[in-house]
């Protein structure tokens, strides 16, 4: 029985390994050490793997990652990021909409999202109330109208598709059945290759102030369009600042603003064309 669940497991591996262009071993240790509690077992992952394909996430982006559970096994949680993916890549899905309530004083009261379906006639329609949703933490501070739209996103798209066996990172927070520590999220992995003109590694606690400066540093220093993305993907900033998404839309500002300095490239004219035809 050992031998079956082992071989279906390197199968899936191996399998998920060769979809983001890794080599299984190198998955497997980077799943392991940025998505999975410290000492969880063979079977824990395994099972963790299963979900996060039966869904069609990523967990080297960490889409998808895991906490250890009181009783034992693995809770699979995913991010915002991943259930866009989860609404957006479904093969029915067909729009998603969404309308702010607000009272009588002009305060943002709730929030409804609405997801249409192209087997449905009716749209699947959710309400998130602010009252029961806010929390005494940094994000509902600063972003109350963002934080309500994901939990009445992710509400919905539990009605409207069936999602099940997942929760957000705050449904883990508030489970007595989850043990996430004092965190919501794991540490980012490091990128495992960068060029040698970007230092990308820097000391705990995370600096994001000297983590946006070297980011800039880094894509003003490149000189092509192509040498910015390279510089981007090496400081690995989408997974890096995936649970910071104030500062995450800002490093995609500082890049569309450093692409937008290099000149489109403009289609030779046709004089030209001639002449070197001829």
């Amino acid at each position: 029985m050992n031998a079956i669940v082992e071989t279906k497991k390197v199968s899936l591996i191996t399998t998920m390994a060769h979809g983001y262009g890794m080599e299984p071993s190198s998955f497997a240790a980077t799943v392991r050490k940025t998505c999975m509690p410290p000492n969880s077992s063979e079977e824990d992952f395994a099972a963790f793997l299963l979900v996060a394909h039966e869904h069609g996430l990523n967990p080297i982006t960490r889409e998808i990652y895991a906490f250890p559970k009181k009783g034992g096994g693995v809770q699979p949680i995913v991010g915002i990021d991943g259930w866009m993916t989860l609404i957006n890549s479904h093969p029915k899905a067909d729009g998603i909409e969404f309308d702010d309530v607000f009272d009588d004083k002009g305060e943002l009261q709730a929030i409804t999202c609405r997801i249409y379906r192209k087997d449905r006639n009716r749209h699947t329609s959710v309400t998130e109330y602010m009252e029961e949703c806010r929390r005494a933490t940094e994000p509902w501070q600063k972003w109350p109208a963002r934080m309500l739209r994901h939990k009445a996103a992710i509400q919905c798209a539990r009605y409207a598709f069936g999602f099940a066996g997942i929760i957000d990172p705050e449904e883990a927070e508030r489970s007595p059945e989850v043990d996430t520590g004092e965190v919501t999220a794991p540490p980012p992995p490091a990128p495992e290759a960068k060029p040698e003109s970007v230092d990308v590694e820097f000391t705990e606690p995370f600096d994001a102030d000297a983590y946006m400066e070297k980011l800039t540093d880094a894509l003003y220093a490149a000189n092509t369009e192509e040498a910015v993305i390279e510089a981007w993907d090496a400081l690995d900033v989408e997974a890096t600042l995936t649970d910071n998404e104030a500062l995450l839309q800002e490093a995609f500002d500082v890049r569309a603003a450093r692409i937008k300095q290099f000149p489109a490239d403009e289609p030779e004219p046709e004089s030209v064309r001639v002449m070197r035809a001829g």
